[in-house]
């Protein structure tokens, strides 16, 4: 009820402001491109005679806003094109698109060297311990978001297995809820499992930041220990991006991007994705015989009971570029999914038909507005999700790792179920940025999420949980400062109050109505256009999530006795990149960091070692530093590495199985991978067939060392007693052919080529060798 009436609310908002912006500011906006059809980044759009101007951005585009009406001369300079000046007529309360194709200028070429950033690269210069992914390289790929992020120094992605397999990312030691995930600065909370980073293709994204240990402000969040913003941008108002992919296990992706926009700025946008997999790879285990008891070690044996698929739809139509709307969106997003479930947290359960569904039914609305108001800028976000998720236990028998079945009671593999439950997932952001003058702004956030989950087993009517009140409302709201100087420095403070209420049961967990402040700063300096220096501080909180509260009736259980957790997060940091004879291109990006987390929420199996439950930890220190080197030889070459180092600590003295100080007093926090890292080396070959071909050769390694699964200071140093995830070395290889300018791409990968066994979580192995190969069609009419 409180989400149609914030959905009805904002779609009041933007009628007053199209009634009000009917005689408000002018704009011009449109696309630089060159007489061959490329974009033209980084060139100057001056309105002559006055102080307005723009410059294009890596696809050509441009906007200037706040234009008073009259008539007046553009002039368009970029490096190595003709100027070309026009004279144009803007008119009161529109916007006026403009668009140029600038003619070569081919003087003295040789000795010129344009200077331009992409939104990747500026997204990196913020203050923020900040990375982030250009997805765009990524598209000829068969990776989802997830695979990306693994490329990330200080990010590991830890899955349980192959495709739609349960996953837990990890920022510089920080994992779990602790780590929000973001699509266009829209908190994905509410997505369900049909929408989560390990099915959402990467051809989806236009960009990917990774956020560490501080959060600015704007996303609007409670995230304790860093945030993963999806960009998917706004690249084309025209154009049909498709690919398929084909591979082992019997794998499919399908990927379907488009998007119509009207001379009028009436657009529609569709994203369309399916995942689907066997998974049927195969493992080495010890495995038994489920009528003799007798256990067999080392077997190879492929997994029966592992098939996921998944299918989405994200529709958006309304107009853009408006005088009264930059986005004015109405949206859609369908999807479902289908998952076999053929372990438990450890190997020893194993199941050969229990599995579950979900899907996605959210609607949704988009707002965003720059000089809605002269320097005001507004984004209104609101959805709900009216999906569901599903488990199924209804075969009364209990199989072993060959397949074979033995019926056995009433009671299911796990506990009969038909348990269908909806969550209820809705959600409304708010974010306002005002700028003073050139240099400052302050911005005011608001996020509301609400959860109100209902069960109903039609097995089990009579299970008094179906009947239990299981909700959890949520508001963080944020006000920040910010001053900057253009490529010398910038700095920005803020603040943030969460307000939030649990009802477990009948009652409210906890306190009624729980309330926590937070502040943090980021600071970055330029020394000069080649070194920068950056440091950002945050006291964060956390409040305990619905699914660590009440489970995810799948492999977490619930505990509503958790507390909530704070962290003083200190980031310190340096880019610095240089070249050489402007051939050889070098960049050095390092980073320390230091954590301290009272009432650190870890995870830890049950009693029965079958599934994972969160409990508490007094305190938990990390202290470590990650680090990434790149090196290019002009265009053909480029390769970097990356490494990453995490100490967790416990701080906790008293333990209640042990008297006196803990024996766990100091030491390392298990089952957490503490150092690792990526290389990678691409080779490009241009015109390798005919002009307008590119040829991209690729390799990629994965390195991780052993981890211990329980506490390194119980048992002895033998792996033996002491269950050890392995070190582990990945190796990948990619081949990528376009042509025609990329408009058709054929692209062959190699994944994990030494057939090594893989693991993330212990005994959990995750997929053998396997050959992929993805096809995919672009083409773009402005």
């Amino acid at each position: 009820m409180q989400i149609s009436k914030f959905l009805l609310l904002g779609i009041l908002c933007t009628c007053v402001f199209f009634s009000q912006a009917q005689t408000g500011p002018s704009s011009l906006k449109g696309r630089l491109t060159s007489s061959t059809g490329e974009p033209v980044p980084s060139a100057t759009i001056k309105i002559q005679n006055s102080t307005s101007g723009a410059v294009s951005d890596e696809n050509g585009y441009y906007q200037i806003s706040n234009v008073v009406a009259g008539s007046y001369s553009i002039l368009v300079s970029a490096i190595g094109f003709h100027s070309e000046k026009r004279n144009v007529k803007i008119e009161a309360g529109k916007q006026l698109t403009l668009n140029f194709t600038l003619a070569e200028d081919t003087r003295n070429m040789e000795t010129v060297n344009v200077i331009g950033r992409t939104k990747a690269q500026e997204v990196n210069r913020q203050a923020f311990n900040v990375t982030a992914v250009d997805a765009t390289k990524l598209y000829n790929t068969t990776l989802d978001i997830s695979g990306a992020l693994d490329r990330v120094a200080g990010v590991r992605v830890r899955e349980s297995g192959g495709v739609g397999s349960n996953f837990n990312v990890s920022l510089n030691g920080f994992s779990g809820s602790r780590i929000r995930f973001f699509i266009d600065g829209i908190p994905m909370d509410n997505f369900g499992s049909s929408f989560q980073i390990n099915n959402i293709p990467i051809n989806v994204a236009e960009r990917v930041e990774v956020y560490k240990g501080v959060v600015p402000m704007w996303l609007g969040s409670d995230a304790l220990g860093g945030a993963i913003n999806i960009v998917t941008g706004d690249r084309h108002r025209n154009y049909v991006d498709a690919s398929y992919s084909y591979g082992s296990f019997n794998t499919h992706r399908s990927v379907l991007n488009g998007a119509v926009t009207t001379k009028d700025n009436f657009t529609f946008q569709v994203s369309a994705f399916q995942n689907y997999s066997d998974n049927d790879y195969k493992m080495d285990i010890m495995a038994s015989d489920i009528f003799t008891g007798q256990y067999y070690p080392g077997k190879t044996i492929r997994r029966f009971n592992d098939t996921y698929h998944n299918e989405t739809v994200i529709a958006n139509i309304g107009v853009v570029d408006k005088s009264y709307a930059d986005k004015l969106l109405l949206g859609m997003t369908v999807g479902k999914n289908y998952k076999e479930i053929q372990t438990g947290a450890r190997t020893e359960a194993v199941f050969g038909a229990l599995h579950r569904r979900g899907n996605i039914l959210m609607p949704s609305l988009k707002y965003r507005k720059s000089d809605l108001l002269k320097g005001l800028d507004v984004t209104i976000n609101a959805n709900y999700n009216l999906g569901f998720e599903q488990n199924i236990d209804t075969v009364n028998a209990r199989f072993d790792w060959y397949g074979t079945r033995k019926s056995m009671g009433t009671s299911g593999e796990r506990g009969t179920t038909l348990a269908k439950y909806r969550n209820h997932n809705g959600l409304g952001t708010a974010m306002f940025n005002y700028r003073l003058d050139q240099h400052q702004s302050i911005a005011l956030s608001n996020v509301y999420n609400t959860f109100n989950r209902t069960a109903n087993d039609i097995l089990n009517p009579a299970n008094s949980d179906n009947g239990l009140k299981r909700r959890l409302d949520k508001n963080v709201i944020g006000l920040g400062y910010s001053y900057d100087v253009a490529d010398k420095w910038s700095g920005t403070a803020f603040g943030k109050m969460i307000y939030q209420k649990t009802i477990n049961g009948n009652e409210s967990s906890g306190q009624p109505g729980m309330t926590k402040f937070g502040f943090g700063t980021a600071f970055t300096y330029f020394f000069d256009s080649n070194l920068q220096l950056r440091a950002s501080y945050e006291r964060s909180n956390r409040l305990p999530e619905a699914q660590e509260t009440f489970g995810d009736l799948e492999n977490l259980e619930g505990n509503p006795d958790l507390r909530p957790e704070s962290s003083d997060n200190l980031n310190l940091g340096m880019v610095y990149g240089f070249s050489l004879n402007n051939r050889h291109y070098f960049s050095v990006t390092a980073t320390g960091i230091y954590r301290y987390a009272k009432d650190f929420i870890f995870s830890r199996l049950n009693r029965n070692q079958t599934r994972l439950i969160l409990d508490n930890k007094q305190g938990v220190s990390t202290w470590g530093g990650d680090a990434e080197l790149r090196y290019s030889y002009g265009k053909w070459l480029s390769a970097g590495a990356t490494m990453t180092y995490q100490f967790l600590r416990n701080l906790q003295k008293i333990e209640p199985d042990y008297n006196g100080v803990s024996p766990l007093y100091l030491d390392q926090m298990p089952n957490i991978p503490y150092l690792f890292g990526n290389g990678d080396v691409s080779i490009t070959l241009p015109n390798l067939g005919g002009k307008g071909t590119n040829l991209n050769i690729g390799y990629n390694l994965l390195y991780v060392h052993s981890f211990w699964l329980y506490w390194p200071s119980l048992g002895t140093n033998s792996s033996t007693t002491k269950n050890e995830v392995p070190q582990q070395f990945s190796h990948d290889v990619n081949l990528v052919y376009s042509m025609a300018k990329g408009r058709y791409n054929i692209g062959v990968e190699a994944r994990n080529i030494t057939d090594v066994a893989l693991y993330d979580n212990f005994s959990l192995q995750k997929p053998s060798r396997g050959f992929y190969l993805n096809l995919r069609y672009f083409i773009n009419r402005q």
